[in-house]
């Protein structure tokens, strides 16, 4: 995606968030939400011609650069694998069960398993070694298999929605439940405080769409300052 394409992608985002609370703009909100999440995720997601973030960041790129940790860029010290597993357990978290009220595909799917790692909380608060340990151990084809499903599980529980669903406040025993489930580090309780004053919309908005754009160009910067790097 060229710089105008992350400058349409952004101010279509703000063009989501004026009209996801109108109940008569549902099906438009819906519309948009789709468009805006497919370039969110491999191109395999929607069987589409164009080029995703996730495409962008996958050209080219090397097993090394994808694990390597820590990092030297702006804004973040973590691995590439580490965003996208960070950005995928908060989507499945946020969207099949305080969204949906459903199982994490994580369980569904055994992804605790195949991704041989042993973490199943958010990844916010991890320590170094921590983030060492998931950037070194995680099997990458389950990471990416994971992330499909999860996008696909988000953009089937979108469409079924009906017009008002979208303004719901979140239901506290959902919370409960992740925070039963380890979903959160203990010290991290602000994260499911943030998410409770959500509505669905909300969370549709940020962890679902706004979340996911950050880190992917924040993995894509750590990308190319590897290659410039390896090039010197």
């Amino acid at each position: 995606m060229e710089s105008f394409q992350r400058k349409l992608w952004s101010e279509n985002h703000k063009k989501l968030s004026n009209c996801i609370l109108n109940p008569d703009l549902h099906e438009s909100a819906v519309e948009l939400f789709l468009h805006l999440h497919a370039l969110l995720f491999s191109s395999q997601l929607t069987h589409s011609q164009l080029i995703t973030l996730e495409d962008e960041l996958f050209n080219d790129i090397t097993e090394e650069a994808l694990r390597k940790y820590p990092v030297k860029t702006p804004g973040t010290k973590n691995s590439i694998v580490w965003h996208l597993w960070h950005t995928t357990r908060i989507e499945d978290m946020t969207m099949n069960t305080l969204v949906h009220n459903d199982d994490q595909i994580l369980f569904s799917g055994d992804w605790y398993n195949k991704l041989k790692v042993d973490f199943m909380h958010s990844g916010n608060g991890m320590s170094e070694e921590e983030v060492g340990e998931l950037s070194s151990r995680i099997n990458i084809d389950a990471l990416l298999a994971y992330r499909l499903e999860v996008g696909r599980k988000t953009r089937e529980i979108i469409s079924s929605m009906i017009p008002g669903q979208l303004k719901e406040a979140l239901d506290p025993a959902r919370l409960q439940k992740l925070e039963d489930q380890g979903a959160v580090k203990q010290e991290e309780g602000w994260l499911l405080d943030y998410w409770g004053k959500k509505t669905k919309a909300g969370l549709v908005l940020m962890p679902a769409s706004r979340h996911n754009f950050v880190h992917l160009n924040k993995s894509i910067r750590i990308k190319q300052k590897y290659q410039k790097r390896k090039e010197q």
